[in-house]
């Protein structure tokens, strides 16, 4: 029998988790992750976002989003 697909929602452990694995993705040079500007000066007041916050806040806007499938094309759609 087939497992569902259906995705939990987004918890504070896989946040953290997660946080951690985009963390590591700006580390490694083999993907691109460049910081962007983003016009929000009273939350980022020197207008940069990075790329983990940028995914971060993308995930908590979508939690049914599967965060680990998510990062997997991430990781191919960046790769250097």
């Amino acid at each position: 029998m087939a497992k569902s697909s259906k995705t939990k929602p987004f918890s504070l452990v896989s946040e953290t988790e997660v946080q951690g694995l985009l963390t590591d993705m700006e580390k490694d040079s083999q993907y691109n992750t460049q910081a962007r500007y983003i016009a929000d000066t009273a939350k980022y007041p020197t207008n940069v976002i990075t790329f983990a916050e940028q995914h971060l806040e993308h995930l908590r806007k979508f939690p049914d989003v599967n965060p680990y499938q998510y990062i997997s094309n991430l990781k191919l759609m960046t790769k250097l």
